[in-house]
Parts: structure tokens; C-alpha cells; sequence
């Protein structure tokens, strides 16, 4: 499930939903990275550095932040944003296509933010070199986050109450939830209408 190949038709295909940003929207991007295997493809996450007044320290996440006045665009933000942080150059790799717009929610709250994720295809790992922003980086198989078999959940504090957020768990430990588990669901249902998501518990 889940070749390059395929990938790429169903992007090709895919028609994304965005958002128009208003007079004070903040603009960020993301760069879904992708490295082919040998029967599917790898996803790259980074692990956000504990950082005091950031709404998604500690997170997992795919590379990206916010966009600047002279990125050429928001696929420009993606890549500058994935350079700067681990290192990793995407002026040569394929851009597959773009997803659906996300509207930033960290911890509950809506913000007047939009993400826009961006997906890329790289040939090799490269040995990668994260920034103080960074305080990992892991690969995880594609199709076995798309089965589902993956998905558990976490309890956070959210407004001084234990609160149960649904994810899923890559092998390492790490739990991606909240913005990166909903961007990856987006991508799943992209790449096969008859994707269904897994079953959440509240």
C-alpha cells in the first residue's frame, strides 16, 4: 500500500481545500518528507525542543514553521523552515503536491493561523543536523501508520484537567498528536478514498 508511485498519481489527482488568509493570519508550512523503501515509503517527524511559551513544545511534528516576507510562497516557507531546522536541502528533491490547509488549535484554542502541509520525495536518507529547535528526528513506516494499528491514545493536562488525546505511537516512543495527527489523516484520506480513520476514543 502506499508506493511512490501511487503517491504521486493520487496527488495528482487530489484536489486540496484551502484557506484564505486573512489581513492578520499567520501563514506556516509543513514538509511531509517521504523516502522510498523497498515495499512502501518512510515518513520523516521531528520532536520540537522544550521550548517555554510555545504552544507545541515537545511535540512530534513534521518539519516547518512560519512563513517570512521573502519566502517564495508557502512551499518555500516549508523548505526553508526543514533546511534551517534539520538540515535537510529540498530544492532538488520532487515535490509531489500539496494538502489540505490546517487551522491552528494548540491546546484547545483556535488561532487565526493556517499550516499548509507540503509533500516532498527524497531518494536516501541524508544524515540530518537539527537546530535548537529540534530535539529529534525519526522515520516511520507510511503504511503502518495508515492501517491504523498504531493508534492508541495519551492523557494531558489541558485547563488543569486530565484530558485523553488520540495518536499514534511510532516505535521509538514517541506519540504524534493534536496539528500532526490530524495533517496525517488528511494525507491518508488523500491517498486512498476508502481510507477510514481509526476508531477515537474521547
Amino acid at each position: 500500500m502506499f508506493n511512490i508511485d501511487q503517491i504521486q498519481q493520487r496527488l495528482d489527482q487530489h484536489k486540496p481545500s484551502f484557506n484564505a488568509a486573512g489581513p492578520n493570519t499567520r501563514e506556516a508550512a509543513v514538509a511531509i518528507v517521504l523516502c522510498p523503501q523497498a515495499d512502501q515509503c518512510d515518513v520523516l517527524f521531528i520532536k520540537r525542543a522544550t521550548r517555554e511559551g510555545d504552544p507545541w513544545s515537545g511535540h512530534m511534528a513534521f518539519p516547518g514553521g512560519h512563513r517570512e516576507p521573502d519566502d517564495p510562497g508557502l512551499m518555500g516557507a516549508a523548505m526553508r523552515e526543514t533546511s534551517e531546522e534539520i538540515g535537510l536541502l529540498l530544492e532538488h528533491s520532487d515535490h509531489l503536491g500539496p494538502l489540505d490547509h490546517q487551522i491552528a488549535q494548540p491546546r484547545g484554542r483556535t488561532l487565526d493561523m493556517l499550516i499548509a502541509p507540503h509533500v516532498f520525495r527524497i531518494d536516501e536518507k541524508p544524515k540530518l543536523t537539527p537546530n535548537y529547535e529540534v530535539a529529534d528526528t525519526v522515520w516511520a513506516p507510511l503504511h503502518t501508520l495508515a492501517a491504523n494499528s498504531l493508534h492508541t491514545t495519551e492523557t494531558f493536562p489541558m485547563a488543569g484537567r486530565p484530558t485523553v488525546f488520540n495518536g499514534y505511537r511510532l516505535a521509538e516512543g514517541h506519540f504524534v498528536w493534536g496539528l500532526t495527527y490530524r495533517i496525517l489523516k488528511s494525507f491518508f484520506a488523500a491517498l486512498d478514498p476508502n481510507w477510514r480513520p481509526p476508531q477515537e476514543i474521547d
